[in-house]
């Protein structure tokens, strides 16, 4: 297990975004999509789910084809996963602001129960949003390099693109999220997934405060791969397979975890 300090992270945090090397090496995605088909008969040997909704949410400049290995997964395991069926995220447009919540309270009808939301990158901003507007409608929370704890906009090497595609997002957006919202505690379980060896956004920034209903697991990959490295899926099926009202932090299970080397996830 590897633990960072408050002190180091808010050190670590004040450097930026990853280093040219590290952004070099996100080619490695292909890899984890290879090792996520190799590794698939462990990865069923996962938890196995009770039927609920899973709302899964894409990044920056992508759609629901990029969460469907993810989701089809998730389906495999027994439960009722979702895209967002909102095209390709361009970031907090008008469309996202009215329809994401929809999509929410839509899903959530149509099981009666709550909503566990799983958001990539941006997507994970999205979804810590809507369990801090609507904790009843949401049973947990994972996201996956999601940069919500960054104390400056050059700690992601994405800033340029979300700054390009500007004049998409709604001019509502500094009234309904307040700035340094994203970075408080949520009212609901959370679980942040993130690698220090991501080459888009600052691991750092994806750090929340652990207590008893949140905590942090790091995984070894990229940031592209995080929604096909068999390690963060294995991560999620363990956190989704809690009994509704029940949540306790992610702990290993060794006898899997080696056939998943070296992609081992542990807690931080």
């Amino acid at each position: 297990m590897v633990t960072a300090t408050v002190e180091e992270e808010e050190a670590e945090r004040a450097h930026g975004a990853p280093s040219v090397f590290l952004r070099s090496l996100e080619w490695r995605a292909g890899l984890e999509y290879g090792a996520m088909l190799t590794s698939y008969p462990a990865l069923r040997m996962a938890p196995h789910g009770d039927g609920h909704p899973v709302l899964v949410l894409p990044g920056l400049g992508g759609g629901d084809r990029s969460t469907r290995p993810l989701r089809s997964y998730l389906d495999e395991l027994g439960y009722s996963s979702y895209g967002w069926g909102l095209g390709v995220n361009f970031g907090p447009t008008d469309k996202v602001l009215d329809r994401l919540p929809e999509r929410l309270a839509d899903l959530g009808g149509h099981h009666d129960e709550p909503v566990s939301l799983i958001g990539w990158s941006l997507g994970g901003i999205y979804a810590r949003e809507l369990a801090r507007r609507e904790p009843a409608a949401v049973r947990q929370v994972i996201t996956l390099g999601s940069p919500f704890n960054q104390a400056q906009q050059r700690a992601t090497h994405a800033t340029r693109v979300y700054d390009a595609l500007g004049r998409f997002h709604s001019p509502r957006l500094s009234d309904e999220v307040p700035a340094g919202v994203e970075r408080l505690p949520l009212p609901v379980p959370a679980t942040s997934i993130f690698t220090r060896t991501d080459g888009v956004v600052a691991w750092q920034s994806c750090i929340q405060e652990p207590d008893g209903r949140h905590e942090n697991v790091e995984v070894w990959g990229s940031h592209v791969g995080l929604g096909v490295n068999p390690a963060v899926l294995f991560v999620i099926a363990d956190r989704l397979a809690q009994p509704q009202g029940t949540w306790e932090p992610y702990r290993p299970m060794s006898t899997l975890e080696r056939f998943l080397p070296p992609l081992h996830p542990y807690r931080s």
